[in-house]
């Protein structure tokens, strides 16, 4: 499958932030991570016992998954001294949030690498990168 097959199975706003951090040199990438990082939603009262932890990723991380009317909608929780994670979230709220279960069921597990975040992030990262997003289909496919 070529790139252009896969990052056709993005949903569009995931497939725009896909495109705008791999067309990113690795200096603005960085910096563009970070503000993902500070985009991560915060976390609603009442979620904290419905969110799971991705144990693949090094540094605690939470994610929780939710169906509400044919649309997925996404709960995170990462220590605020934790920029990669919480930028993990924030692309992933930006790229995904409102979605169709089918949309996010299609997204490649290895979408990042679209992005060419292998340029600055490390392979264990980005596995738990992967994680998060096997977990959030997970939860998407029970839900339904």
């Amino acid at each position: 499958m070529t790139a252009d097959e896969r990052l056709a199975q993005l949903p569009p706003k995931l497939q725009s932030v896909v495109q705008m951090l791999g067309s990113a040199p690795k200096v603005i990438k960085t910096e563009m991570l970070l503000e993902f990082a500070k985009k991560m939603p915060p976390l609603p009262e009442g979620m904290q016992g419905k969110l799971e932890q991705v144990h693949e990723c090094t540094t605690p991380f939470f994610v929780h998954a939710e169906l509400q009317e044919g649309k997925v909608h996404l709960y995170f929780d990462a220590p605020k001294e934790a920029p990669t994670v919480r930028a993990f979230a924030g692309l992933l709220a930006e790229g995904l949030e409102g979605e169709s279960p089918e949309a996010i069921l299609r997204v490649p597990e290895d979408f990042y690498s679209l992005a060419r975040l292998e340029e600055i992030i490390t392979p264990l990262r980005l596995r738990g990168l992967q994680a998060v997003l096997m977990r959030i289909k997970r939860q998407v496919r029970e839900a339904q």
